[in-house]
């Protein structure tokens, strides 16, 4: 097998707005309109400085007229300018807040449907850092920072224009004077501005990856004693996000020299334009112009100078999260396939599976059919790939070679929502989310109503125990904190039954679940639809003893495959249970 391709902790910004485009097109109306306006808005801004300079000339003059022209013209231009500022920054975030709601909710529902190799080979604090904090920056960005970012390219544009129609010699002067240097500072930013503003983004992601793995394992590390060596892990790792985020700053700061660049060029300007006033190369008003608009040109650089970190470190977090959409985008079908019964038989065939490609694979040769309603239980020692046969069956992984099919299908040609409403499987560890009982039982398929949930509670012969634990209205915690994990299990099996599958495998699913309960539990389970396929991976042998077939795995390979001398009879009953 090749192993879990991983994201990289510095992402590649190559190309990175030409990624973003298929983000954008859902949006391109609304951001026409909103970057038409901004357009405008810096049209009218660059204005002001011709119309001084008419003003400057009529003066001179002597012309009233055209004074009182120049005049009235500037007070609508300001108020246009007014409106149009107000309603280009309004619809500019707007359509930038569009577009970051967008990719949060592909990096959610990328996340939610990634292949269970890839989550698991990364650290859950790095895909928190991409799915929420990159996106969280983006739209910080677009808040703060965008607005200015279109106004200062379009104000610098458009005074370019206008300067070089005025006087290309006083232009020229300028550009010389201003542009080279301001050009090498620039650069010399740049130079270190994507290792900079990477390191900085890669050593947060690091700290954050930490610090949720101290949270998680917080009980382990404080029983162990161990919390004293992972706090000099957190500190070590602090450390170097601080030396980062230094080393970004000490880049960003090469920026404040454009702000000499801009008083020399100024000195240069005012000295040839009075030199070609004497002249009369130019006139007074086309040098009162480039001095105006002169100010729109180093505000332009000065904004965007200034924006270049914050466009660094946008463009940093806007790559590490497309590197994350790229890599959890899947090839699914988009159609049902035609045909799929709702029951049928799950097999799989010649199944091999390995974790890493250098080692011995964890299964292989694995050939299994389970048919429609029938009852297996899965055993063997600790390590002999139970699990990892458990989430093949359920389509979690994909196998190395070999297939998983139901139905004759193959599950990798299935769409999720079809796979998922055939197979469900319960984990040991049963996850939760914050909430009451009753709104973690109706997380499946249809969500089944108050009662569709009571009758299922009560057909499984656990009323009594939810009563006790509150009702279904009782509060689970934070991702069901304020349950046991034996009471966690129990929601999970109750769950998993009002999904009503074709397949339920549970794995250890009644582990950490007393005696008394557990009994009562596999024999609610007895009563499930009678085509329902129960695929049950237990240590309890009262577990094992109440299927009629046992599957035995040794080192990854099926030894035994047989009827259980005690198991009992299916019941012919169909009972549903939801």
């Amino acid at each position: 097998m090749a192993d879990q391709p991983l994201l990289r902790e510095e992402a590649d910004e190559r190309g990175v707005l030409r990624r973003a485009l298929p983000y954008l097109r859902p949006h391109r109306a609304r951001l026409a309109v909103a970057l038409g306006v901004g357009l405008a808005d810096s049209a009218a801004l660059v204005a002001v400085a011709p119309l001084v300079g008419l003003a400057t000339d009529a003066l001179y003059d002597g012309d009233r007229g055209r004074l009182g022209l120049a005049v009235a013209l500037l007070a609508v231009l300001a108020a246009a300018q007014l409106v149009l500022a107000r309603v280009g920054e309004l619809l500019l975030i707007r359509s930038g807040e569009d577009v970051v709601r967008t990719l949060r909710e592909q990096a959610v529902e990328n996340l939610a449907t990634a292949p269970l190799r890839f989550l698991e080979a990364h650290r859950s604090g790095d895909l928190l850092r991409r799915a929420t904090g990159e996106v969280a920056a983006l739209a910080a960005f677009v808040r703060l920072h965008l607005r200015n970012l279109v106004s200062a390219l379009a104000t610098l544009g458009f005074t370019l224009a206008v300067l070089g129609g005025y006087s290309w010699q006083l232009l020229l002067v300028q550009l010389v004077v201003f542009l080279p240097p301001t050009l090498l500072v620039t650069r010399w930013f740049q130079r270190d501005a994507g290792a900079a503003f990477g390191g900085k983004a890669s050593a947060e992601a690091a700290v954050a990856a930490t610090f949720t793995e101290t949270l998680t394992a917080r009980e382990a590390l404080q029983t162990s004693r161990g919390l004293t060596g992972w706090t000099r892990r957190f500190d070590a790792e602090n450390r170097h996000a601080v030396r980062a985020a230094r080393r970004a700053l000490r880049v960003e700061n090469r920026i404040d020299l454009v702000s000499l660049i801009e008083g020399l060029a100024l000195v240069a300007l005012l000295g040839v334009g009075g030199w070609m006033v004497t002249r009369d190369a130019v006139g007074v008003g086309t040098v009162v112009v480039f001095v105006v608009a002169s100010r729109n040109l180093f505000d332009s650089f000065t904004d965007l100078s200034q924006l270049v970190g914050e466009v660094a470190t946008a463009r940093t977090g806007l790559a590490r999260l497309l590197d994350l959409l790229a890599a959890t985008t899947t090839t699914a079908p988009a159609a049902d396939v035609d045909g799929l019964p709702e029951r049928g038989e799950l097999r799989c065939e010649d199944v091999e599976f390995g974790y890493r490609s250098d080692s011995v694979p964890d299964l292989h040769g694995v050939t299994l059919a389970f048919p429609a309603g029938s009852r297996t239980g899965v055993v063997g020692e600790t390590g002999s790939g139970k699990t990892t046969l458990s989430k093949l069956l359920c389509g979690l992984y994909a196998p190395d070679a070999g297939r998983v099919t139901f139905a004759g299908t193959p599950l990798a040609a299935l769409p999720e929502r079809q796979l998922r409403r055939r197979i469900v499987l319960v984990p040991q560890e049963v996850r939760l989310v914050t909430g009451t009982v009753a709104e973690n039982l109706a997380l499946v398929r249809g969500e089944p109503d108050r009662a569709a949930i009571e009758r299922a509670v009560a057909r499984l012969g656990l009323t009594r125990w939810l009563d006790a634990l509150g009702g279904l209205d009782a509060e689970v915690g934070q991702r069901g904190a304020r349950l046991s994990a034996g009471e966690r299990q129990i929601l999970g099996v109750v769950r998993a039954v009002l999904a009503d599958p074709a397949v339920l495998v549970l794995d250890e699913a009644t582990a950490d679940i007393d005696p008394a309960t557990a009994a009562r539990l596999e024999h609610a389970l007895d009563e499930l639809h009678a085509d329902c396929t129960l695929i049950v991976i237990a240590h309890r042998p009262a577990t094992i003893a109440r299927l009629p077939r046992v599957v035995r795995l040794a080192d990854g390979r099926v030894v035994a495959d047989e009827a259980s001398g005690e198991g009992r009879p299916l019941r012919e009953e169909k009972v549903r249970l939801a």
